[in-house]
């Protein structure tokens, strides 16, 4: 991913922010190479063969950062700090459809592509991560934030550092204490041992 301070997409954003539409129709060009990033880094983690698309993932998170109403964007980090929790619903939402579905209950309706449909384990290990999360969240919701941004957003340890206004080596000790304790209550949560952090 490109250095958080890339020239150019502050101002857009600034511009955007400020009502102006155009600067979204300029903003888009320079952001959808990120945002296929953050789609396809967590896409790559599924089983091969899966009926996932990228396209789809992209699709909806742009429907759903364009859809946020009133938003003052205070540059490209919290753009992308918005798009990492955009990133989490998407999937988290896809999942929770998925085990729904399995569970012959009433089937939720998505408003993306029907191919996003991720795999039994990879569903149990979002829905869990997901509620484990929610419980970090309320104890210390920098921590939350930060498995958000690294893992749903695919921030490196310097850019979620910047976006969270702290030492990169903050987030190293955090990071590696923090994934530890979120798959101790994973475990918990849903009785099995995740694999889901395994790749950050």
């Amino acid at each position: 991913m490109p250095a958080v301070s890339t020239p150019g997409i502050t101002e857009l954003l600034d511009a955007w922010s400020s009502g102006d539409k155009s600067a979204l129709d300029r903003l888009v060009p320079m952001i959808v190479e990120d945002l296929r990033h953050i789609a396809k880094r967590h896409l790559d983690r599924e089983r091969r063969g899966h009926s996932l698309q990228t396209t789809a993932v992209v699709n909806e998170m742009y429907v759903r950062l364009v859809g946020m109403k009133k938003v003052n964007w205070k540059g490209r980090a919290h753009f992308f700090a918005a798009a990492s929790n955009v990133v989490r619903r998407i999937l988290v939402d896809a999942a929770r459809a998925r085990q729904s579905y399995k569970r012959g209950g009433h089937v939720v309706k998505v408003t993306f592509d029907e191919a996003l449909v991720v795999s039994d384990q990879r569903s149990t290990d979002l829905v869990a991560l997901d509620d484990a999360l929610t419980t970090l969240a309320a104890v210390d919701r920098r921590k939350a934030r930060m498995v958000e941004l690294r893992f749903f957003g695919g921030l490196s340890v310097r850019e979620t550092a910047e976006v969270l206004n702290v030492a990169p080596n903050t987030i190293l000790r955090d990071w590696k204490l923090t994934k530890a304790w979120l798959r101790g209550e994973m475990r918990r949560i849903k009785g099995h041992d995740s694999r889901a952090l395994e790749a950050n």
